[in-house]
Protein backbone atom coordinates (compact mmCIF):
# COMPACT_ATOMS: atom_id res chain seq x y z
CA UNK A 1 0.00 0.00 0.00
CA UNK A 2 1.34 3.35 -0.84
CA UNK A 3 0.52 6.17 1.85
CA UNK A 4 -0.46 9.26 -0.05
CA UNK A 5 -1.43 13.17 0.83
CA UNK A 6 -2.76 14.25 3.93
CA UNK A 7 -3.42 12.12 6.75
CA UNK A 8 -5.45 13.64 9.76
CA UNK A 9 -5.34 12.07 13.05
CA UNK A 10 -9.09 12.98 14.39
CA UNK A 11 -10.13 14.54 17.43
CA UNK A 12 -12.53 13.68 19.59
CA UNK A 13 -14.92 15.97 20.65
CA UNK A 14 -16.04 15.74 24.41
CA UNK A 15 -18.91 17.52 26.57
CA UNK A 16 -18.07 19.52 29.42
CA UNK A 17 -19.01 16.59 31.38
CA UNK A 18 -15.97 14.60 29.84
CA UNK A 19 -18.63 12.71 28.12
CA UNK A 20 -17.82 11.86 24.10
CA UNK A 21 -20.22 13.57 21.55
CA UNK A 22 -20.40 10.99 19.06
CA UNK A 23 -22.38 13.60 16.71
CA UNK A 24 -19.54 16.28 16.99
CA UNK A 25 -17.19 13.03 16.07
CA UNK A 26 -19.53 12.69 13.11
CA UNK A 27 -19.11 16.06 11.86
CA UNK A 28 -15.23 16.46 12.16
CA UNK A 29 -15.05 13.29 10.21
CA UNK A 30 -17.35 14.58 7.40
CA UNK A 31 -15.74 18.07 7.49
CA UNK A 32 -12.48 16.35 6.78
CA UNK A 33 -13.99 14.19 4.44
CA UNK A 34 -15.68 17.08 2.67
CA UNK A 35 -12.05 19.29 2.84
CA UNK A 36 -10.46 16.28 0.41
CA UNK A 37 -8.29 14.75 3.00
CA UNK A 38 -6.39 11.21 1.79
CA UNK A 39 -7.00 9.85 4.96
CA UNK A 40 -8.18 9.90 8.68
CA UNK A 41 -6.70 7.87 11.64
CA UNK A 42 -8.93 7.21 14.72
CA UNK A 43 -7.29 6.72 17.76
CA UNK A 44 -4.07 8.53 18.00
CA UNK A 45 -2.50 10.56 20.57
CA UNK A 46 -4.42 13.65 19.15
CA UNK A 47 -7.60 11.87 19.47
CA UNK A 48 -6.56 11.76 23.11
CA UNK A 49 -7.15 7.63 22.94
CA UNK A 50 -4.67 7.61 26.48
CA UNK A 51 -7.77 8.85 28.04
CA UNK A 52 -10.16 6.18 27.10
CA UNK A 53 -10.96 3.16 27.90
CA UNK A 54 -10.95 0.15 25.82
CA UNK A 55 -14.72 0.32 24.93
CA UNK A 56 -14.40 3.78 23.92
CA UNK A 57 -11.41 3.38 21.58
CA UNK A 58 -13.58 0.38 19.82
CA UNK A 59 -16.38 2.00 19.94
CA UNK A 60 -15.02 5.31 18.11
CA UNK A 61 -13.03 3.52 15.54
CA UNK A 62 -16.45 1.36 14.69
CA UNK A 63 -17.80 4.56 14.17
CA UNK A 64 -15.33 6.21 12.12
CA UNK A 65 -15.43 2.94 9.95
CA UNK A 66 -19.20 3.28 9.18
CA UNK A 67 -18.47 7.51 8.29
CA UNK A 68 -15.33 6.98 6.24
CA UNK A 69 -16.22 3.49 3.64
CA UNK A 70 -16.00 3.04 0.40
CA UNK A 71 -14.98 7.64 1.22
CA UNK A 72 -11.33 8.18 2.29
CA UNK A 73 -8.45 5.81 4.29
CA UNK A 74 -9.17 4.94 7.90
CA UNK A 75 -5.88 4.17 10.08
CA UNK A 76 -7.02 2.56 13.11
CA UNK A 77 -4.56 3.61 16.19
CA UNK A 78 -3.18 0.93 18.15
CA UNK A 79 -0.65 2.18 20.62
CA UNK A 80 -1.05 1.26 24.42
CA UNK A 81 1.13 0.24 27.38
CA UNK A 82 -0.05 -2.88 27.20
CA UNK A 83 0.23 -5.54 24.42
CA UNK A 84 -3.22 -7.16 25.02
CA UNK A 85 -4.92 -3.97 24.83
CA UNK A 86 -2.72 -2.99 21.81
CA UNK A 87 -4.14 -6.38 19.91
CA UNK A 88 -7.36 -5.94 20.91
CA UNK A 89 -7.19 -2.82 18.87
CA UNK A 90 -5.23 -4.42 15.94
CA UNK A 91 -7.77 -7.21 15.84
CA UNK A 92 -10.72 -4.48 16.21
CA UNK A 93 -9.22 -2.88 13.02
CA UNK A 94 -9.12 -6.42 11.10
CA UNK A 95 -12.93 -6.67 12.23
CA UNK A 96 -14.58 -3.49 10.67
CA UNK A 97 -12.76 -3.43 7.93
CA UNK A 98 -9.97 -0.62 8.89
CA UNK A 99 -7.74 0.03 5.79
CA UNK A 100 -4.47 0.22 8.10
CA UNK A 101 -3.36 0.42 11.28
CA UNK A 102 -0.96 2.99 13.35
CA UNK A 103 1.69 0.68 15.58
CA UNK A 104 3.98 2.45 17.98
CA UNK A 105 6.00 1.84 20.71
CA UNK A 106 4.74 0.81 24.20
CA UNK A 107 5.08 3.97 26.58
CA UNK A 108 6.76 3.96 29.78
CA UNK A 109 7.99 0.58 29.44
CA UNK A 110 11.46 1.03 27.96
CA UNK A 111 11.56 -2.22 25.83
CA UNK A 112 14.84 -3.42 24.08
CA UNK A 113 15.24 -3.06 20.01
CA UNK A 114 14.41 -6.17 19.81
CA UNK A 115 11.66 -6.45 22.38
CA UNK A 116 10.10 -3.55 20.79
CA UNK A 117 10.18 -5.48 17.22
CA UNK A 118 8.55 -8.67 18.54
CA UNK A 119 5.97 -6.48 20.13
CA UNK A 120 5.16 -4.60 16.91
CA UNK A 121 5.03 -7.63 14.93
CA UNK A 122 3.02 -9.38 17.13
CA UNK A 123 0.57 -6.17 16.83
CA UNK A 124 1.14 -7.00 12.70
CA UNK A 125 -0.16 -10.51 12.93
CA UNK A 126 -2.94 -9.35 14.95
CA UNK A 127 -4.56 -7.49 12.17
CA UNK A 128 -2.52 -8.57 9.02
CA UNK A 129 -3.38 -4.95 7.89
CA UNK A 130 -0.81 -2.12 6.40
CA UNK A 131 1.08 -0.68 9.06
CA UNK A 132 2.31 2.32 9.62
CA UNK A 133 5.28 2.72 11.95
CA UNK A 134 4.80 5.75 14.89
CA UNK A 135 8.16 6.57 16.12
CA UNK A 136 7.90 9.24 18.74
CA UNK A 137 10.62 9.16 21.47
CA UNK A 138 9.68 12.09 23.06
CA UNK A 139 6.20 10.19 24.17
CA UNK A 140 7.38 7.04 24.04
CA UNK A 141 10.50 6.91 25.78
CA UNK A 142 12.74 5.04 22.71
CA UNK A 143 13.55 5.38 19.23
CA UNK A 144 12.95 2.94 17.05
CA UNK A 145 16.54 3.20 15.52
CA UNK A 146 17.94 0.32 13.43
CA UNK A 147 18.47 -2.83 15.15
CA UNK A 148 14.23 -2.48 15.39
CA UNK A 149 14.05 -1.31 11.69
CA UNK A 150 16.12 -4.71 9.89
CA UNK A 151 13.66 -6.66 12.41
CA UNK A 152 10.13 -5.60 11.42
CA UNK A 153 11.40 -4.38 7.81
CA UNK A 154 10.91 -8.06 6.83
CA UNK A 155 7.10 -8.17 7.13
CA UNK A 156 5.33 -7.79 4.05
CA UNK A 157 2.64 -5.36 6.34
CA UNK A 158 5.38 -2.87 7.36
CA UNK A 159 4.56 0.08 4.55
CA UNK A 160 5.56 3.04 6.38
CA UNK A 161 6.67 5.04 9.61
CA UNK A 162 5.27 8.26 11.00
CA UNK A 163 8.67 10.04 11.84
CA UNK A 164 8.20 12.56 15.03
CA UNK A 165 11.27 12.45 16.37
CA UNK A 166 12.41 15.98 15.26
CA UNK A 167 15.88 14.30 14.17
CA UNK A 168 16.46 15.45 10.96
CA UNK A 169 19.31 12.51 10.82
CA UNK A 170 16.60 10.33 11.17
CA UNK A 171 15.06 11.63 7.78
CA UNK A 172 18.17 11.33 6.16
CA UNK A 173 18.66 7.75 7.74
CA UNK A 174 15.43 6.59 6.87
CA UNK A 175 15.14 7.85 3.05
CA UNK A 176 18.92 6.48 2.60
CA UNK A 177 18.87 3.59 4.03
CA UNK A 178 15.36 2.13 4.50
CA UNK A 179 13.56 3.16 1.20
CA UNK A 180 11.35 0.09 1.20
CA UNK A 181 9.91 1.89 4.40
CA UNK A 182 8.00 5.06 3.28
CA UNK A 183 7.98 7.64 5.18
CA UNK A 184 5.99 10.22 6.65
CA UNK A 185 6.29 13.35 8.35
CA UNK A 186 5.14 13.60 11.83
CA UNK A 187 6.78 16.69 12.63
CA UNK A 188 5.39 19.66 11.46
CA UNK A 189 7.82 22.22 11.69
CA UNK A 190 9.82 19.66 9.32
CA UNK A 191 7.02 18.92 6.76
CA UNK A 192 9.23 21.15 3.99
CA UNK A 193 11.59 18.63 4.50
CA UNK A 194 10.44 15.48 5.22
CA UNK A 195 8.69 16.65 1.31
CA UNK A 196 12.16 16.94 0.17
CA UNK A 197 13.48 14.04 0.87
CA UNK A 198 10.87 11.92 -1.07
CA UNK A 199 8.36 11.95 1.90
CA UNK A 200 4.75 11.37 0.23
CA UNK A 201 2.66 11.83 3.10
CA UNK A 202 1.94 13.71 6.19
CA UNK A 203 0.30 13.18 9.41
CA UNK A 204 -0.98 16.52 10.58
CA UNK A 205 -2.90 17.07 13.95
CA UNK A 206 -3.35 20.89 12.10
CA UNK A 207 -4.94 20.05 9.41
CA UNK A 208 -8.35 18.83 12.36
CA UNK A 209 -9.16 22.65 11.47
CA UNK A 210 -6.99 23.86 8.42
CA UNK A 211 -6.82 21.08 5.85
CA UNK A 212 -7.12 23.13 2.95
CA UNK A 213 -3.57 24.61 4.07
CA UNK A 214 -1.94 21.46 4.84
CA UNK A 215 -3.14 20.10 1.31
CA UNK A 216 -1.56 23.15 -0.46
CA UNK A 217 1.82 22.48 0.69
CA UNK A 218 1.80 18.78 0.09
CA UNK A 219 0.38 19.85 -3.42
CA UNK A 220 3.24 22.11 -3.89
CA UNK A 221 5.87 19.82 -2.88
CA UNK A 222 4.87 16.37 -3.55
CA UNK A 223 2.57 16.60 -6.96
CA UNK A 224 3.70 19.75 -8.11
CA UNK A 225 7.36 19.79 -7.14
CA UNK A 226 7.32 23.05 -6.57
CA UNK A 227 9.43 24.24 -3.79
CA UNK A 228 9.71 27.74 -4.44
CA UNK A 229 6.11 27.72 -3.59
CA UNK A 230 6.48 24.98 -1.08
CA UNK A 231 9.16 27.14 1.12
CA UNK A 232 6.94 30.17 0.62
CA UNK A 233 3.69 28.50 1.99
CA UNK A 234 6.17 26.71 4.80
CA UNK A 235 6.74 30.16 5.62
CA UNK A 236 3.12 30.90 6.16
CA UNK A 237 2.69 28.10 8.52
CA UNK A 238 5.85 28.13 10.32
CA UNK A 239 4.21 30.62 13.47
CA UNK A 240 1.50 28.05 13.53
CA UNK A 241 4.00 25.56 13.31
CA UNK A 242 5.90 26.92 16.43
CA UNK A 243 2.40 27.47 18.25
CA UNK A 244 1.50 24.05 17.98
CA UNK A 245 5.30 21.63 18.52
CA UNK A 246 6.65 23.64 21.19
CA UNK A 247 3.82 25.40 23.18
CA UNK A 248 3.49 22.46 25.24
CA UNK A 249 -0.54 22.36 24.54
CA UNK A 250 -1.13 20.57 21.15
CA UNK A 251 -4.31 19.24 21.90
CA UNK A 252 -5.75 22.62 23.23
CA UNK A 253 -4.39 24.58 20.35
CA UNK A 254 -5.94 21.77 17.95
CA UNK A 255 -9.56 21.42 19.52
CA UNK A 256 -9.70 25.72 19.91
CA UNK A 257 -8.85 25.48 15.91
CA UNK A 258 -11.56 23.36 15.34
CA UNK A 259 -14.27 25.40 17.11
CA UNK A 260 -12.58 28.79 15.21
CA UNK A 261 -13.89 26.73 12.38
CA UNK A 262 -17.07 26.10 13.42
CA UNK A 263 -16.54 22.79 14.32
CA UNK A 264 -17.50 21.54 18.04
CA UNK A 265 -14.16 20.62 20.33
CA UNK A 266 -15.34 20.69 23.68
CA UNK A 267 -12.54 20.30 26.17
CA UNK A 268 -9.78 18.11 26.48
CA UNK A 269 -9.64 15.04 28.90
CA UNK A 270 -7.76 15.26 32.39
CA UNK A 271 -4.91 16.24 33.03
CA UNK A 272 -5.19 18.45 30.30
CA UNK A 273 -7.23 21.71 30.67
CA UNK A 274 -8.60 24.28 27.68
CA UNK A 275 -6.81 27.16 26.64
CA UNK A 276 -6.67 30.11 28.51
CA UNK A 277 -8.01 33.83 26.44
CA UNK A 278 -4.43 34.44 25.96
CA UNK A 279 -3.39 31.74 24.22
CA UNK A 280 -6.71 31.94 22.54
CA UNK A 281 -6.06 34.98 21.21
CA UNK A 282 -2.42 34.17 19.89
CA UNK A 283 -3.47 31.11 18.27
CA UNK A 284 -6.33 33.33 16.60
CA UNK A 285 -4.20 35.75 15.22
CA UNK A 286 -2.02 33.38 13.71
CA UNK A 287 -4.31 31.28 11.87
CA UNK A 288 -5.94 35.03 10.66
CA UNK A 289 -2.51 35.68 8.93
CA UNK A 290 -1.52 32.31 7.61
CA UNK A 291 -5.15 31.66 5.89
CA UNK A 292 -4.98 35.48 4.32
CA UNK A 293 -1.28 34.25 3.15
CA UNK A 294 -1.87 30.69 2.03
CA UNK A 295 -4.73 31.75 -0.04
CA UNK A 296 -2.85 34.22 -1.68
CA UNK A 297 -0.13 32.18 -2.68
CA UNK A 298 -2.58 29.73 -4.30
CA UNK A 299 -4.28 32.15 -6.17
CA UNK A 300 -1.29 33.01 -8.31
Amino acid sequence: MRFEGIYTPAITPHREDGSIDHDAFVAQLEYLIAAGVHGIINGGSTGEYYAQTMQERQELATLAREVTRGRTHLMVGTVAIRLEDSLTMAEHAAHIGADSILVGSPPYSVPTERENALNALAIDRAAELPVMLYNYPGRMGITMGEEFLDRVGRSRNICAIKESSGDINRVHLLARDYPHIQMSCGMDDQALEFFAWGARSWVCGGSNFLPAEHLALYRACAIEGNFDKGRRIMSALMPLMRVLEQGGKFIQCIKHGCEMMGQYAGPPRPPLKPLNKDDKRQLEQTVRVLKTTIAQIVAE
